[in-house]
């Protein structure tokens, strides 16, 4: 028996009493892309997600279209080396509403694996795992706003615990405790992810490395993927004599893109979260902010 397959369009039905959709399309599309920037090729491996809103009147949306699209703009993108994630996704993002008619909203998102170099103390070089964040939106007749994000991974080391332990010791030894002052002393350890996120409008230009500068430098300590033992050493008594609450590895990121981006205008959002993964509890510690720079030179007291 042969099926007759019908050319109807069921997306382009009308819909009687129905609700706008915030966002439909597609999610997890994988494809590698080539990043050119400062004369270097980057070649990584990107999710992408991409959505439209879809009107109340409207059944669906034309799926096949997103898929067409990324492979369209990725295949441009890997001939002629797109200068960040951010501009692909905004080049992705101007399509779908060019080609999604109905849709007065398009976003564009994508997450990608990157690696970095880094030398450890004692000058061993080291390529080291980093996420880069990108996201593009548009609303139909205004104009394009993208997003530049780090995950960065690293180390903080309790204070608290820090402090209990200096006072133990203190009470243990006959000397007086003046002699721990400005000691290193043990506490527990925990693997800190903490992701910096900020949105601009599409002509400003932000360095993905210096998002990664900031967060790293706001940890007790980065971490290694290879270590020998003069750098273990190291690594660990840089993380104990600089000892971070979640709370504090936000704030002082936050006041760090105060002093980098003091050019860029209030209304630029800032995101900053940071997740201590706990050694010695079974849960993790949580700090998040979000804010613009507008807030943020305000020196709120919320």
């Amino acid at each position: 028996m042969r099926y007759k397959v019908s050319s109807l369009d069921v997306q382009n039905r009308r819909v009687e009493n129905g609700f706008r959709l915030t966002r439909v399309g597609i999610t997890g599309v994988k494809k590698p892309i080539v990043v050119h920037r400062h004369n270097k090729d980057n070649h990584v491996t990107a999710i992408i997600d991409v959505f439209v809103d879809l009107p109340s009147t409207q059944k669906g949306s034309h799926m096949s279209r997103n898929v067409e699209i990324i492979t369209e703009m990725v295949d441009e993108s890997v001939r002629q080396k797109a200068s960040s994630l951010e501009e692909l996704a905004g080049k992705i993002c101007r399509e779908l509403l060019d080609r999604h008619e109905y849709a007065s909203y398009g976003e564009v998102n994508m997450v990608a694996d990157y690696f970095l170099e880094k030398t450890t103390d004692s000058g061993r070089d080291s390529l080291e795992p980093f996420k880069l964040i990108a996201r593009a939106t548009a609303k139909r007749g205004n104009g394009l706003m993208k997003l530049i994000g780090v995950e960065v991974e690293g180390m903080t080391a309790c204070p608290c615990a820090m402090e209990t332990v200096r006072t133990r010791i203190a009470s243990d030894v006959s000397e007086s405790a003046s002699i721990l002052n400005g000691l290193p002393i043990i506490t527990h350890n925990q693997r800190n992810r903490t992701t910096l996120m900020i949105e601009v409008p599409e002509h400003v230009d932000i360095e993905a490395d210096d998002l990664i500068d900031i967060v790293e430098t706001s940890l007790s300590s980065p971490t290694f993927g290879i270590l020998k033992r003069d750098d273990e050493a190291t690594v660990v008594l840089n993380a104990h004599n600089n000892p971070k609450f979640v709370e504090d590895v936000v704030r002082d990121i936050l006041w760090k893109m105060l002093d980098r981006y003091s050019s860029l205008d209030d209304s630029v959002h800032v995101t900053v979260r940071s997740v201590s993964e706990e050694s010695i509890h079974k849960h993790n510690a949580f700090a998040e902010r979000i804010t613009t720079l507008g807030e943020l030179r305000a020196i709120d007291d919320e």
